[in-house]
């Protein structure tokens, strides 16, 4: 299952502010913000207006559409339809969505953490003995195919948190690194999971609808608890039917709005350098341990060789390079290349230009080494191969700069 690192110990910390390494307080003698404090409150605004929120605003909306259209290819296969071309842009729409996903796991803390949506959207390895299990039954495929009467809610109690999310789905739609062909869905399911039990694809697609729909749900929760009042009013109402919590504990925030005001009374952050510290150590730095720990190092390794994100898609390498893109994102403050004159990597070069570089440059190396594995054999097939190797160690090799950039801003 997959893990958050050394998220709260650092949460913890970082959300207190590191008072305790500040070479000063957020304000001055007269009570006014430092150079260094308003560059980070303007750090903090670009970094949550356009990369937190256009990318949660993005994961909702390809999610919503994943879930139409799974829902409109259950009846389509039923009324016989469903097309290879109707396959075909339903894994396109998935892989919009994962990417997006992944592209937020650099600011995992917050509501995907609170929340618990984090586990519940993105587990592996999927248990498809239990799935093939589920599925057998004629009870729980009813319950899941009557969607306006608790299909959604219950998927989870149904089938077992292990089956949802992505990888139930991505086990449905793809198979060996392709599309899930049309021909294959007309047959019975032939994993080896499910031998004797005579699946079909009616059934795979009534599971699939129902757990896109729980999947759609839950990045609205991500979005309306980050968005707050921005969020879009019809993913807004459908997370108030659903009654999940969307504010942070304590008080009526949003978590862009505890963010953008800290310092301030209510807010969770107490100071300006403790919110960097947030952005760095328990985001970024966060999402890099697991990525060569956990997402690279347990397969790599031999820990656990079944522990490999993305098997069915065989978009692992994808996944990751959004992953360290997510680290890029948060550094530049906006979804590009290059930095924002209001970001993290900006700040640096003006105050510590040689870590900035260096920081740019190990930056660089992950996302290149993770080009050349993307090109290369598929984690899946090959997860001991030297492509996997180097993005671990350039990834780990990311990871220590972004915790060195943490300590110095934290200090200076």
């Amino acid at each position: 299952m997959k893990q958050l690192f050394m998220y709260v110990m650092l949460f913890a910390a970082c959300s207190m502010g590191f008072t305790s390494c500040s070479s000063d307080d957020d304000k001055n003698d007269s009570g006014d913000l430092t150079e260094k404090e308003k560059a980070m409150e303007a750090i903090t605004d670009q970094y949550v207006n356009n990369v937190i929120y256009p990318i949660y605003t993005s994961l909702a909306s390809q999610t919503s559409t994943l879930f139409d259209q799974l829902v409109d290819a259950k009846t389509k296969f039923r009324a016989g339809t469903l097309t290879q071309g109707d396959i075909d842009k339903i894994c396109t729409t998935f892989i919009a969505a994962r990417s997006a996903w992944e592209q937020s796991e650099s600011f995992l803390y917050g509501a995907a953490t609170d929340f618990g949506i984090d586990p519940h959207i993105d587990t592996w390895p999927l248990d498809r003995t239990a799935l093939a299990k589920a599925l057998s039954s004629k009870e729980i495929i009813d319950d899941l195919d009557d969607l306006e009467d608790g299909g959604i809610d219950n998927a989870r109690a149904l089938v077992g948190e292990q089956q949802l999310g992505f990888h139930g789905i991505e086990f449905i739609i793809f198979r060996d690194g392709k599309n899930r062909s049309l021909a294959a869905l007309k047959g019975v399911e032939d994993d080896e999971a499910f031998a004797g039990r005579n699946i079909t694809g009616e059934q795979e697609l009534v599971f699939a609808a129902a757990v896109a729909g729980d999947l759609r749900d839950k990045c609205f929760q991500l979005e309306v608890s980050w968005l707050g009042d921005k969020a879009h009013k019809a993913h807004a109402d459908r997370v108030e039917e659903c009654e999940f919590p969307t504010t942070v504990a304590g008080g009526d925030s949003s978590y862009g709005e505890n963010l953008l005001n800290a310092t301030k009374a209510g807010s969770t952050y107490s100071t300006w350098r403790g919110t960097m510290s947030t952005i760095l150590v328990a985001g970024c730095s966060n999402i890099c341990a697991e990525v060569a720990g956990q997402k690279i190092g347990q397969a790599y390794l031999g820990t656990d060789p079944d522990y490999i994100e993305s098997p069915y898609s065989q978009r692992s390498y994808f996944d990751f390079f959004d992953n360290i893109s997510s680290i890029q994102y948060s550094l530049y403050g906006q979804q590009n290349t290059s930095a924002n004159a209001n970001s993290i990597m900006a700040y640096l070069e003006k105050y510590n230009a040689s870590m900035a570089a260096d920081l740019k440059s190990k930056l660089e190396a992950a996302l290149s080494a993770l080009s050349t594995a993307k090109a290369g054999t598929p984690f899946v097939v090959d997860s001991h191969s030297a492509n996997a190797k180097a993005a671990m160690d350039a990834i780990n090799e990311l990871d220590d700069a972004l915790n060195e950039a943490a300590s110095w801003i934290a200090a200076n």
